[in-house]
């Protein structure tokens, strides 16, 4: 019987940076889209449809060596477990199917401690490796506040309920445009306070509290304050973390910055996109530590799996915050974009409370890479 491995330690083996051989088994369009990557992850297409009467001619793509440990993944779990029993008769002793599949692998969520926070309490991150989403816990206290979640929601519950923590409070930077927001949905059951950036709440079907610049909330001993950051929408506001830690959202990524084009209103936007990145930011002080909701590759990571860097390195190696020229910066995130996320419309209508698509349909919304950003 084909051995099975979790999408957890596949996440804890990538996060650590191990080496790992995988073989995708979906059809070759899926895997072009969007694959399992991480800094010392080889992966190779072999369609499922492809290896039905043998893995044979596939050989010459495989590791010489036959000890070497393989994954199998494709879209749910069931077809890479045929796959693994392919590898297994073609001498491969030690092979395992990835349960779930991409379908688990989009899902999972993996915690990070980031640090310490000076006034007591602590900040995790929790990365959503398959997809590129990064959110937020901030805990002093025993209170917490919950930042850009994803629609997984019972991670977070029981994250909180094992480390003594309530939710009191859950923010958005923005409204999302590639995944499906958890935060109105965790606040209903925590009993917290929801907050969105009222420029993006226009739209809303439901109540909520509005989150403005200046606006302060206390979470334990520590404060949570809004600085209002537009351009990658109308509304999008960064959070400052107990004077340490910058929640930038969706504007500015480690090795990149946010696109202004998710709502149709590119060429609107790009001005404030640019007075954001070059002068609002600026203002800030250079250690502050740079959290994004979302990274782009594994080459973001730290060597503890994290996405952070201080925000005066990022202001050395970003090429998006070195562009002297207004037009060149205007070119840059309104021209030769990447492909526009998957159903991005329909997400951002289900984060208005507009859509109300079932749990498979949410999935299926969110399939593929998160593209907001601007490289």
């Amino acid at each position: 019987m084909t051995k099975t491995i979790s999408v957890k330690e596949i996440a804890n083996q990538i996060m650590r940076g191990e080496e790992l051989f995988i073989v995708d088994a979906r059809n070759p369009e899926d895997f072009a889209d969007w694959r399992i990557e991480g800094k010392g992850v080889e992966v190779v297409n072999i369609p499922y449809f492809d290896v039905l009467d043998g893995i044979e001619p596939y050989l010459d793509r495989l590791p010489k060596d036959k000890s070497k440990t393989i994954y199998a993944v494709c879209a749910k779990g069931g077809s890479s477990e045929f796959v693994a029993e392919q590898l297994e008769a073609a001498g491969y002793m030690d092979v395992y199917s990835i349960e779930g599949g991409m379908k688990a692998w989009s899902e999972h969520l993996e915690p990070v401690k980031i640090g310490e926070l000076k006034n007591g309490g602590t900040i995790y991150q929790f990365i959503r490796l398959g997809k590129g989403c990064l959110s937020y816990l901030v805990e002093s206290n025993g209170e917490g506040a919950l930042i850009d979640t994803n629609r997984m929601t019972d991670v977070y519950v029981r994250f909180a309920k094992d480390h003594g923590i309530a939710i009191k409070h859950v923010l958005d930077t923005h409204l999302h445009a590639d995944h499906i927001s958890g935060g109105r949905k965790l606040a209903e059951e925590l009993g917290a306070v929801y907050y969105l950036p009222p420029k993006d709440a226009e739209e809303v079907t439901f109540s909520y509290t509005p989150i403005q610049d200046g606006d302060r909330i206390r979470v334990g001993h520590v404060v949570i304050e809004a600085l209002y950051s537009p351009g990658h929408t109308i509304g999008s506001t960064s959070f400052i973390v107990d004077d340490q830690y910058l929640l930038t959202g969706d504007i500015l990524f480690i090795d990149s910055i946010g696109r202004p084009d998710l709502a149709g209103k590119a060429q609107d936007w790009v001005g404030d996109l640019r007075e954001t990145l070059y002068q609002r930011y600026k203002q800030l002080a250079d250690d502050l530590i740079v959290l994004p909701a979302h990274y782009m590759g594994p080459n973001e990571m730290n060597e503890d799996g994290s996405v952070a860097e201080r925000l005066g390195v990022l202001y050395e190696k970003n090429h998006g915050l070195n562009i002297s020229s207004d037009e060149e910066f205007r070119r840059t995130v309104t021209e030769n974009l990447p492909p526009q996320p998957n159903a991005y419309k329909e997400i951002r209508q289900t984060n208005m409370g507009k859509l109300h698509p079932t749990e498979d349909e949410q999935r299926e919304m969110e399939i593929g890479p998160n593209r907001c950003a601007v490289r």
